[in-house]
């Protein structure tokens, strides 16, 4: 008796390109999920904007000192001025962690333009606590590659170079 082939139809079919279908929106959901912007407001961290790139190779960059610091042209503020959980994360930073924030240790954007151009990945982004704050409030240092240092208090509206060790 020959075998004849019947076409594939019914539930079988459907799996045979809805398989596929699924890997590509599991991929698209997980890019989306890596590259968007949280200030479209994220349930988990609301009123803050996310401006890391996620997935970046932790990187203790150099001592932000008086003496190695490139000049950005910002505004100055010494380090012993700065309020106690920003000097706190200034010494985890230059002992490379470990940072509280997911968020900490990863490419900072600067997609506001307020600090100097760099190129990509020249910035990193770390979390200084609010006291009473229920999210991770408005506060930041960002460290470039070059040792230069700045703080912000209004969630990256401006920024002051930190002047390390004074």
């Amino acid at each position: 008796m020959a075998h004849v082939s019947r076409p594939v139809t019914g539930a079988r079919s459907s799996l045979t390109w809805l398989a596929p279908l699924l890997v590509i929106a599991l991929v698209a959901g997980a890019w989306w999920l890596a590259t968007r912007d949280s200030s479209t407001g994220s349930a988990a961290n609301p009123g803050t904007r996310a401006t890391a790139t996620a997935g970046q190779d932790r990187t203790a960059y150099p001592s932000g000192s008086v003496a190695n610091t490139p000049d950005s042209g910002l505004d100055t503020v010494a380090e012993s001025k700065l309020p106690k959980e920003a000097r706190a994360v200034l010494q985890l930073i230059r002992a490379g962690g470990p940072y509280r924030y997911d968020q900490d240790d990863k490419t900072f954007q600067n997609r506001e333009g307020t600090l100097p151009p760099q190129k990509k990945g020249y910035y990193r982004e770390y979390t200084v606590e609010t006291p009473g704050s229920n999210d991770r409030g408005a506060r930041r240092i960002i460290g470039g590659r070059e040792g230069d240092r700045y703080y912000t208090d209004d969630h990256y509206d401006s920024f002051r170079q930190i002047q390390e060790g004074t």
